[in-house]
């Protein structure tokens, strides 16, 4: 064991202060889910504010989300489903040490995420020529039917978590583009050494996890809502 110990060192895969890779292992893997159970509970506040809001107003809720893009609220799910893809792929190419696969997977998932920061740019670009930015540029009151509403709040949930959202991706994008360069340049994350992709992959599927929950909450069940009520 000490030897193995000591070989494992030598090769630079276990850090000092762990006895040997499988401690170092399920020392990083119980950081990981940690952080991500942080993620969770920012989430489900927005998530929280959300529904109640809604509860409140609901005819608001249900006029303001006839004015978000069904079409570009799916088309950039489908690709966000497809970087979730090709990032399992990466983690599996990283796993068998296939560094050509892991790189090319890796930068499918980079031009998918971009695909998708570019769609929902023009869809925020959509929202302002129409002047629904709250507090910026906004003249929303001649699109609704109803009075008094509070259409307003629900673009300012909106921006808000779509924007988080789109911000996690863009952090994860600059993570995905480290490890190519370190992947590609380097050798690195195939003898072993997995861990930087499979956790990049858990932190990646996160965020694709909290879209499929927005998409709904913000394009769809209000739709489905008022199209039932009418």
């Amino acid at each position: 064991m000490a030897a193995t110990h000591s070989a494992e060192t030598h090769d630079g895969l276990v850090a000092g202060h762990f006895e040997d890779l499988q401690q170092q292992r399920e020392s990083a893997t119980l950081g990981m889910w940690l952080f991500l159970a942080q993620e969770v509970m920012f989430f489900g506040g927005i998530f929280a504010a959300y529904l109640v809001y809604r509860t409140y107003y609901p005819i608001s809720w249900e006029e303001s989300s006839l004015h978000l893009n069904l079409w570009i609220g799916f088309v950039n799910t489908l690709f966000l489903l497809c970087s979730s893809l090709t990032m399992a792929l990466a983690a599996r190419a990283a796993q068998i040490g296939n560094t050509r696969h892991l790189v090319g997977f890796l930068i499918g998932t980079i031009i998918f995420g971009s695909i998708f920061l570019g769609v929902k740019a023009y869809e925020y670009y959509d929202k302002w020529a129409s002047s629904l930015i709250p507090g910026i540029k906004w003249d929303g009151n001649q699109y609704w039917m109803s009075e008094g509403g509070n259409h307003e709040l629900f673009f300012v949930l909106y921006f808000f978590a779509s924007g988080t959202h789109a911000l996690h991706m863009v952090i994860g994008i600059g993570i995905l583009a480290w490890l190519v360069w370190a992947a590609w340049r380097q050798g690195r994350f195939v003898k072993g050494d997995y861990l930087p992709v499979e956790f990049t992959g858990f932190y990646w599927h996160f965020v694709d996890i909290v879209w499929v929950f927005l998409f709904p909450l913000l394009y769809l069940i209000d739709r489905f809502v008022t199209v039932g009520g009418h």
